[in-house]
């Protein structure tokens, strides 16, 4: 599903389902989504008996679910949502203060389209649901892109420029590493606010050194510099080893654009809220 085609299934019959053990989290998702589309339904569950019920009495076009509920989990959530008859296939996110180390820890499952961390704070919160519902561009923001393939770079470049994201595409870790170095000493025309890398990469390098090397050589925190990575390895601790190594978080292959977009967008907001570019 695209985001045109979410954000117009959404104001046409607004039916979103909230389901959280915390009152006052049901009621801070509640007060965004009223915010962003008004004549929005909120349909605020707190455990998965209740979400089930939800289900049965309509469709749903949004969910966001805890993971630890009375009577089991976001996983059981999400997967009813996704075997209900007649359910459209929607966007469910996990919101949790666990999240960060479920996705660490692979434990996430198919059901889940996408997650949150508590951590980050209500205001981070609002504006990632806000990127659901109602996306907007972020102004002036340019993605230093690496990916081997021309074939794919040229596809993932269309969707990105689509979001008026300023896109610079190399083809090796190495070629990144130079941009990034001519932009720390003032020599380069970018200045970068995001990486996207493919994890498998020609030449000596890949995806995982370009994650360290920018931890690590170059000092960037997760807000200064947002890396996303790009993989088809369905291996959970390969996938472990790109979050530990200070990815911010992952893009699964086949990719789709929707979810994509979402994320970098996501991470774009969330760096530009920490106000100092130079900052952790």
């Amino acid at each position: 599903m695209s985001t045109n085609e979410l954000r117009h299934l959404i104001s046409e019959r607004p039916r979103v389902m909230v389901v959280d053990g915390s009152k006052l989290v049901r009621k801070l998702i509640a007060d965004v989504l009223e915010r962003e589309l008004p004549g929005v339904e909120v349909v605020g569950c707190a455990s998965v008996a209740e979400a089930t019920k939800a289900l049965a009495e309509g469709e749903v076009h949004l969910v966001t679910t805890a993971l630890t509920l009375r009577d089991g989990d976001g996983m059981e959530v999400a997967k009813r949502v996704r075997e209900t008859a007649g359910q459209a296939y929607v966007p469910v996110i996990v919101v949790s203060g666990d999240a960060q180390q479920h996705l660490e820890e692979r434990r996430f499952t198919e059901y889940v389209t996408d997650y949150f961390d508590k951590a980050l704070g209500h205001e981070a919160l609002a504006a990632f649901i806000r990127g659901y519902v109602q996306p907007e561009p972020v102004d002036d923001a340019t993605v230093l892109y690496v990916e081997d393939s021309k074939v794919v770079a040229e596809a993932t470049k269309r969707m990105l420029l689509r979001h008026n994201l300023r896109v610079v595409h190399v083809l090796k870790a190495e070629d990144a590493f130079a941009l990034l170095t001519a932009e720390s000493l003032g020599l380069s025309t970018h200045r970068f606010d995001l990486v996207l890398t493919d994890v498998t990469l020609k030449g000596e390098l890949s995806g995982v050194d370009v994650v360290q090397r920018i931890r690590v050589d170059f000092a960037y925190g997760k807000r200064r510099l947002p890396i996303l990575v790009m993989t088809g390895d369905s291996n959970r601790d390969n996938q472990a080893e790109l979050l530990h190594a200070g990815a911010n978080d992952l893009v699964i292959k086949p990719i789709e654009e929707r979810l994509l977009v979402t994320k970098i967008l996501f991470q774009l907001r969330l760096a530009r809220m920490g106000g100092d570019r130079d900052g952790a």
